[in-house]
């Protein structure tokens, strides 16, 4: 349905992919390029890509890895551009924590981890764990090989497991991120 009516140019489509991919469009981004503004931005862009373009895609069960490789490299494009670092100083103390601080605090600790990745590794992880692609789905969005995706994908998951197993090591990796 959704495909049919971008091929037909049908402006309520817009809102219909907002409703039902934007927020996960939203969360790619954000996880590529680590700033709310900048996600929304490659959010919109990547809507207005599909409502210029979305007509070509063949299939409906098509279109989600298809704008999801579209804002993965519309936010690659942003962060090479951009080049920010967000400074996550913000990281509680882990001798004062209860239970939901203590999780809060191992998500602040993995976000940074990831945040620490090289650009196209951090991509890859987004795109496999977050967004739930499968290895040949992160490959395409990338325009990478699948085998190319799975050794980014294993060095990326020892340098987590590494990062964060040294809490000496994260706390300084997760405050200059």
């Amino acid at each position: 349905m959704t495909v049919q009516a971008l091929r037909e140019g049908r402006v309520e489509t817009l809102e219909q992919l907002l409703d039902a991919h934007g927020r996960e469009i939203q969360s790619v981004a954000y996880l590529i390029l680590r700033d709310r503004a900048l996600a929304e931005d490659v959010t919109i862009e990547t809507l207005l890509t599909a409502f210029e373009r979305g007509g070509s895609i063949r299939d409906d069960d098509a279109l989600r890895a298809w704008l999801l490789r579209v804002a993965t490299n519309k936010a690659l494009t942003v962060r090479r551009s951009s080049g920010r670092v967000v400074d996550l100083s913000y990281a509680p103390e882990t001798s004062t924590r209860g239970d939901l601080a203590g999780e809060a605090a191992d998500r602040v600790a993995l976000l940074g981890a990831v945040a620490s990745l090289p650009i196209q590794m951090r991509a890859a992880v987004v795109l496999r764990y977050y967004a739930d692609l499968p290895v040949e789905g992160v490959a395409a969005a990338l325009g990478k090989s699948p085998n190319t995706i799975k050794a980014q994908l294993q060095v990326a998951l020892d340098r987590l497991r590494h990062s964060l197993a040294d809490p000496v090591s994260l706390t300084t990796e997760t405050r200059h991120a």
